[in-house]
């Protein structure tokens, strides 16, 4: 039996995509609401980004076709770029291609894109299974519990793990849940892959190197945050003498753009680091986020693949994020969760002694210019 095709009105999907953008659900629950799939809501979501700042564009003058060098020049332009076109096309993965398809009243039919792209029709009206179940997560929720504890255990010892609590899993799911987290197992791994394009690896710059004063050297990262009902991503930028949350973001998706407002908010309260430090996501590898950083030109720096150690302060900081705050609530929205790490951050930030810091607050340690300790 064929399955009937669903069109959405662009009516429709500006109102997904609006809803996307405010932040305040989670992409799970936006999809459940609207009966559509998750990754179409995110893909609209990054389509009313994308097409914006278009809004605000000049609208250009018409090319004369009078002339016949002119049209013969614009003709040749034409095949060069359809040329180039094909040649970027076949080294992006399907689903890099399969979001080049415009769907929405095309210029060219989406039978020849399929075919210009590489990518088979049917692909493009697919609409699979909610990518997120209740069930799956729950399992979700424990993943991040045991990965917080154990972040040395691969989906074979979390699944065994989780045997031995009487819940059986298929090693498989293990791993599709964890790339959705965003999480991954930490060892030493072999140089296996390369940077995507436009997406370049900096070296670590830490190793050796003591760190005694605020501003020397921020760092940043992201982490899965459960809740009620669906899931969101936590970015945090951290000082890493002090220790100190300079400025924080709650986000729907794992995209790049969460992750800059951070850094630009942090940036332009407490000025510039001499080093900023992350690890190899694709959120801080993006030119977004590097851009920014060679703009006041701060020294880029990058934890090697699975060295936790490289980035410890920040991962030291999401154990006591979620002990302290995240697993003793269950926000049931998106707002309730910002209002309620609000308060925990300004506690984190003002109220709450670390030894190592002689037993001061992260942020009297962070306002005081003669505090001086190595980290």
């Amino acid at each position: 039996m064929s399955k009937t095709r669903r069109n959405h009105a662009p009516q429709f999907k500006a109102k997904v995509a609006l809803e996307a953008l405010a932040g305040e659900k989670t992409i799970h629950e936006i999809a459940a609401k609207h009966q559509v799939h998750p990754n179409q809501v995110t893909q609209w979501r990054r389509q009313l980004i994308d097409q914006a700042a278009s809004i605000f564009g000049k609208p250009t003058g018409t090319t004369p076709t009078s002339d016949r060098e002119a049209l013969l020049a614009k003709i040749g332009e034409l095949t060069v770029q359809n040329d180039f076109f094909a040649r970027g096309a076949r080294q992006m993965t399907t689903a890099e291609r399969l979001q080049r398809v415009e769907r929405e009243n095309p210029v060219v039919p989406i039978a020849r894109q399929c075919a210009w792209l590489g990518v088979p029709r049917s692909s493009v009206y697919y609409q699979g299974k909610p990518a997120v179940s209740e069930e799956d997560l729950s399992l979700m929720k424990r993943l991040d519990a045991l990965h917080l504890q154990h972040p040395f255990l691969g989906s074979r010892r979390l699944r065994d793990r989780l045997e031995r609590d009487g819940v059986f899993v298929n090693r498989k799911r293990i791993q599709r849940l964890m790339q959705v987290m965003g999480i991954k197992t930490l060892y030493p791994r072999r140089k296996t892959s390369a940077p995507g394009p436009g997406h370049r690896i900096y070296p670590y710059l830490l190793r050796g190197m003591t760190i005694t004063r605020p501003n020397q050297v921020w760092c940043a990262d992201v982490t899965y945050i459960p809740m009620a009902r669906g899931f969101c991503y936590l970015v945090a930028i951290m000082d890493w003498a002090t220790r100190a949350v300079l400025s924080w973001r709650l986000a729907t998706t794992l995209e790049a753009d969460s992750c800059v407002e951070a850094l630009e908010e942090a940036l332009e309260l407490y000025g510039a680091p001499q080093i900023f430090n992350t690890d190899q996501g694709a959120q801080f590898t993006s030119e977004a986020f590097t851009d920014v950083l060679k703009a006041h030109t701060i020294d880029i720096s990058m934890d090697g693949k699975g060295c936790w150690r490289d980035n410890v302060f920040v991962e030291r900081l999401w154990r006591s994020v979620k002990y302290e705050e995240v697993y003793l609530k269950a926000y049931a929205s998106i707002p309730e969760a910002r209002a309620s790490l609000a308060k925990y951050f300004h506690f984190y930030n003002h109220e709450r002694p670390h030894q190592a810091l002689d037993r001061r607050t992260p942020w009297e340690a962070y306002t005081t210019a003669s505090w001086d300790l190595a980290a």
